[in-house]
């Protein structure tokens, strides 16, 4: 409780900050399908619209963190809010396709802008030791968002196909509206100019991709790449998959992802803090890769409802251990440049999740079941280049201590 209390409960707000703004994107998730056959769209499409997201938050992730390191977390995060409810908007008013793309470009920028901010900002509050444990705070408050994100979406699409896109605008601003409020701006103690221009970084997008291969999580990056590649590929498709193979409704969708997300959840609030001081970053995301190659496999196996759930329920479970896991590992990585590598951590996603989705909605449209057999295989790749990951001086020390 001290730490969520701690700097006028910083943590705390970015929870709050974050579920509010998951809750606004879990809204649309159960009726996505829907949409697309109203909008007449395929699952190319889709994958491009995804896609779209990515590019532009690809393009302005390691800026908005090397942004947030010179002009401070507060004024980056609360642009990115403001962009986001412009961008819901835009995507729940718009009829023809260039809106849509627009509006998703614009989704992408907000998504760069508030990520890598929100990382670095609990990174700046946290010691080395408590990292796993606030990075776990601030995933299950996207975790929890998602949870009842869903649900509401369901009710809300009852009044109206576009109505939970206006409904995750409003929550864009009500984010911004309690940031500007109560969040206040931090100041790492010892962080100073001449510390940053001693660990000189490239300006350009294109030089800091280039340039990471000389860093220490180097590999990280790499595992962080075909992570969200196979990700991409089965979360892109699921909501299509189920509704094509299955014949799910929006409701049944919704109740599939808010019970895959509760357990996800409740580890991250309770012990995803110990898990990683226990095990190690490095071992926790080798686990959580395999876990995902296998269940993504079942997936594709099982035909009934329950088995759906059951399958889809630990998968989202790994999925939800994997993604702070990996952010853990690289903040303990990063030392005075926080909001740097979060950046790049941001991008090398975004790398992924351009890829992905253009990929899976290319194979969906030929045979519904090809985007998760890519899934697992990318996957199965991540985990065997996962190993050769360096492990953080803060695993070290306390494998040695045991």
């Amino acid at each position: 409780m001290s730490l969520l209390l701690r700097n006028r409960g910083a943590i705390l707000l970015l929870m709050l900050n974050n579920f509010i703004i998951f809750t606004g994107i879990g809204l649309i998730i159960p009726i996505m399908p829907s949409y697309m056959n109203l909008l007449h769209i395929n699952g190319s499409i889709l994958g491009l619209l995804v896609a779209a997201f990515s590019i532009t938050q690809l393009v302005f992730s390691p800026i908005a963190g090397r942004l947030s390191d010179s002009i401070g977390r507060k004024k980056v995060i609360l642009s990115g809010l403001l962009l986001f409810a412009i961008s819901e908007w835009m995507f729940g008013a718009a009829s023809s396709l260039p809106l849509l793309f627009l509006a998703r470009l614009l989704g992408g920028v907000s998504a760069a802008l508030v990520m890598p901010a929100v990382m670095a900002y609990t990174a700046d509050v946290t010691s080395e030791e408590e990292r796993g444990k606030g990075m776990g705070f601030i995933n299950a408050a996207i975790t929890t968002g998602f949870i009842i994100g869903p649900g509401i979406g369901g009710y809300l699409a009852e009044f109206g196909i576009r109505v939970p896109f206006y409904a995750a605008a409003v929550g864009g601003l009500l984010a911004m509206a309690v940031s500007a409020l109560f969040l206040r701006e931090v100041k790492k103690e010892g962080h100073t100019k001449e510390e940053g221009a001693a660990q000189p970084v490239q300006a350009g997008l294109l030089g800091q991709l280039t340039s990471a291969y000389r860093a220490p999580y180097f590999i990280s990056l790499i595992v962080v790449f075909v992570a969200s590649f196979g990700l991409a590929n089965f979360e892109t498709v699921f909501g299509l998959f189920v509704d094509h193979k299955f014949g799910f409704t929006p409701k049944d969708i919704a109740f599939i992802i808010t019970f895959g997300s509760v357990c996800g959840a409740v580890v991250q609030i309770t012990i995803f803090g110990w898990i990683i001081n226990r095990f190690g970053e490095k071992r926790i995301i080798t686990i959580s890769i395999l876990v995902s190659v296998l269940f993504i496999l079942l997936t594709l196996l099982v035909h009934t409802f329950w088995l759906i759930v059951a399958v889809t329920f630990v998968l989202f479970l790994a999925m939800d251990i994997l993604r702070p896991a990996i952010g853990t590992q690289m903040s303990k990585f990063a030392n005075e440049q926080q909001g740097y590598v979060a950046g790049l951590n941001s991008a090398f996603t975004s790398l992924g999740n351009i890829i992905g989705p253009i990929i899976a909605g290319a194979l969906f449209d030929l045979n519904l079941n090809y985007p998760y057999v890519m899934a697992s295989v990318v996957l199965m790749l991540g985990f065997l280049i996962s190993f050769k990951s360096k492990e953080t001086q803060y695993e070290l020390e306390s494998r040695s201590l045991r």
